[in-house]
């Protein structure tokens, strides 16, 4: 079952990006684990958007708490809901 995470973060850039490599890394690590659909950032800079593919709803903020960006105060707040995906344009989404 897929989980969006709507994610806020904290507004200190500097910080993002010295833990960007890291978090980058452990979501790619999801991904080959098949424990995540898509993520990216938003576009102003405010927050994100991670589709995590778990059993259940603690599964997922169990993958969101274990973060690099959760663990170095990012994430400032968050809402998970189960999401279901019903049309998707596979071409608009890079590999």
């Amino acid at each position: 079952m897929k989980f969006a995470a709507i994610i806020e973060y904290v507004q200190d850039k500097a910080k993002i990006a010295e833990v960007r490599p890291v978090h980058r890394q452990y979501l790619a690590t999801l991904k080959a684990n098949g424990q995540l659909a898509a993520s990216g950032p938003f576009t102003d800079d405010s927050g994100a958007l991670i589709i995590y593919e778990a059993s259940t709803k603690e599964e997922a903020e169990g993958f969101l708490k274990a973060d690099p960006f959760n663990a170095a105060g990012i994430f400032v707040k968050f809402v998970i809901r189960p999401w279901n995906p019903v049309i998707a344009n596979r071409e608009l989404f890079p590999a």
